[in-house]
């Protein structure tokens, strides 16, 4: 178990259970008492209140009001949450937008600064759109995991993107662009790059893309994407 797997299940038994010793929380954890106790070091400098009790009958114990989980999620976990609910908003099939927009919106609150300013970052490259009826919807795939790993990378240090394409008639070829912003028409997912080897600009479905990397050294400038006027930013649709 991972370090942050390991304190994960700390802070569920220790909310489930409201008192635990080291050495039950070590034998759920499968760890020694010395990681354990490590663990809760952490898991303290991280925002949460576990108070200790020496003595029989004492023990650890999560306050009741600690709920500090959302600062833990990475900018990528956020902005993964964020764009599912952008693109369930932009099938018009989001019934509950209110509540769905002051849950992300209490998470937001309880991150870190700089993890703010990034997801703002990210989300400043994110538009929405409506798909085309004529559209072939036969051959839509999944998209790959580790792309949206890569966009945190490249949204935010402006790095060029290399990778794999598929087009629609199975031929693949390497591509290396620099990504300007992402597009979601609704279930169609598109990357928006400019293209050097091309010199313009290239819509690149997502799930059509596989092996994505970051080039490192190859920082670019902010284009303005020309998009059609029945395209809006995210950061719009939220206000």
């Amino acid at each position: 178990m991972n370090i942050r797997l390991r304190q994960d299940a700390i802070v569920r038994t220790l909310r489930r259970n409201g008192n635990s010793t080291i050495d039950e929380l070590a034998g759920e954890v499968d760890a020694s008492r010395r990681t354990v106790l490590r663990d809760i070091g952490a898991l303290r400098d991280q925002g949460f209140l576990i108070h200790s009790e020496s003595g029989r009958g004492g023990g650890v114990q999560l306050d009741p009001q600690s709920i500090q989980t959302s600062a833990r999620l990475s900018v990528a976990e956020v902005f993964a949450l964020l764009i599912s609910v952008a693109a369930m908003r932009a099938a018009q099939n989001l019934p509950f937008s209110n509540l769905a927009d002051a849950g992300l919106a209490k998470i937001e609150k309880a991150l870190p600064a700089d993890k703010v300013r990034d997801l703002r970052r990210i989300l400043g490259c994110l538009h929405i759109g409506q798909l085309s009826p004529r559209q072939d919807m036969s051959n839509v795939g999944p998209i790959d995991p580790a792309l949206l790993l890569a966009f945190e990378t490249t949204f935010l240090q402006r790095l060029r993107l290399r990778f794999q394409y598929r087009d629609k008639k199975g031929i693949e070829t390497s591509r290396e662009v620099e990504p300007q912003a992402m597009l979601i028409l609704s279930p169609l997912w598109y990357l928006v790059a400019w293209d050097p080897a091309r010199d313009g600009f290239r819509h690149f479905r997502m799930d059509r893309i596989s092996e994505p990397k970051c080039v490192n050294g190859s920082t670019f400038r902010r284009r303005h994407v020309p998009f059609d006027t029945d395209v809006c930013p995210y950061n719009d649709l939220r206000h």
